[in-house]
């Protein structure tokens, strides 16, 4: 079984649905973080992808997302929403 690449898993992932906005948390220094399409409750999807959370970020930029804390300081979670097209 080939391993996967967590590069080509995000690209697809997000790839679903690019103007959705999405979140991704991760215990610290862990290998994986689990990032989620957000939508109502039953559209809200997630996966566990094998990336740092701080990859995960870059990779997520890389992609055409602005990435932040939420306003919310009790949140740890990181929020990505797309960067409109001008």
């Amino acid at each position: 079984m080939a391993k996967e690449n967590p590069a080509q898993t995000l690209k697809a992932f997000v790839s679903e649905d690019p103007s959705s906005r999405y979140t991704f948390d991760s215990e610290r220094d862990a290998p994986q973080s689990e990032l989620c399409r957000e939508g109502d409750k039953l559209s809200r999807k997630c996966i566990m992808i094998q990336m740092h959370s701080t990859r995960l970020f870059q990779a997520m930029q890389e992609q055409g997302f602005f990435c932040a804390l939420p306003m919310d300081p009790s949140r740890t979670h990181i929020e990505c929403k797309p960067i409109p097209k001008s």
